[in-house]
């Protein structure tokens, strides 16, 4: 086992998990590790007629669509049945139901930022649906980790891979980065405009930025890259309207000219950090973490501006 340095620099105080990119994430109290990342994260994507993937940068109704998933689902090594769903929810839609077993059609042509590949298709009544809800034609498709494989920019983390995530398999916040944020703006924010994977608590403000290595339940996870913001933060997860703010505050202080004055400017505002599982890339079971996990910190660098972003 491992040697940890010294005590618990935080704990997990939330897990969440993304099944379709861009909606809205469950809550869960544990969450299997794999090798894209949380099991059932992000390997739903709703596409365009064109086969580009619907964010809420263009689509900002998709913060409206609800996701439920199995309570079993997140136990390991559960495996679906005949009878095990993803269930889909908008307000004015009939639920929709799509079987956890992988669908048979594969589309072709599907892209998500530099990546494109095929993908497992979900049906016309699926497509029907999404097309309603956002009033265009879209189709709802699932990663097919069979066929294809998406990687993580190398420049950060070699050798890793996720699914429909933007680009890393784990997004760390603290409550304590969002609790200083939250207290310079006048309307303060859920953590729901940041989207993370695994929140902590315990720890001071950004805190993370500087975690190089961490251990959750005895997996090593590496701090890779600073998250850099989106227009995301900026829409209101209950009733998909942009505004201004979270950004234009984080942009006083968490913008690369405020965090990395030496480094070239990309005009970039972090909050954040995205992480890897090294451990998530050999075989053996127990590869899971809980709420209450203590974080250890085994290894940091010494500033934000020192941090890869």
């Amino acid at each position: 086992m491992a040697e940890v340095i010294g005590a618990a620099a935080a704990k997990v105080k939330t897990i969440f998990v993304y099944p379709i990119k861009s909606c809205r994430g469950i809550s869960v109290s544990q969450a299997p590790i794999t090798s894209t990342g949380f099991r059932w994260d992000r390997q739903w994507l709703v596409v365009n007629s064109k086969g580009r993937a619907c964010t809420q940068r263009v689509e900002p109704k998709l913060a409206l669509v609800e996701v439920a998933l199995p309570t079993e689902a997140f136990s390991e090594g559960w495996e679906p049945n005949n009878d095990s769903y993803l269930v889909i929810r908008a307000p004015g839609m009939s639920p929709l139901k799509i079987p956890l077993s992988n669908p048979s059609e594969v589309t072709d042509g599907v892209s998500v930022w530099e990546w494109s590949g095929s993908a497992l298709d979900e049906g016309a009544e699926a497509a029907m649906w999404f097309s309603t809800h956002l009033g265009k034609p879209c189709r709802l498709v699932r990663f097919s980790e069979v066929n294809e494989l998406r990687v993580v920019d190398p420049n950060y983390a070699q050798g890793y891979k996720v699914m429909f995530s933007d680009g890393y398999p784990y997004l760390l916040l603290s409550q304590g980065s969002l609790n200083a944020l939250n207290s310079l703006l006048k309307e303060p924010v859920p953590v729901n405009r940041f989207r993370p994977n695994v929140l902590v608590d315990g720890c001071e403000p950004f805190a993370e930025d500087l975690w190089k290595e961490i251990r959750i339940n005895n997996l090593a996870f590496e701090g890779v890259k600073l998250c850099s913001r989106c227009k995301v933060p900026t829409i209101n997860q209950e009733t998909a309207v942009a505004g201004s703010e979270p950004t234009e505050t984080l942009t006083k202080f968490r913008s690369d000219k405020a965090l990395r004055p030496n480094k070239k400017q990309q005009g970039k505002v972090y909050f954040g950090q995205n992480m890897v599982c090294s451990d998530a890339l050999s075989s053996g079971k127990g590869k899971i973490i809980k709420v209450g996990d203590p974080v250890y910190v085994l290894k940091v660098v010494p500033s934000s501006a020192e941090a890869p972003a």
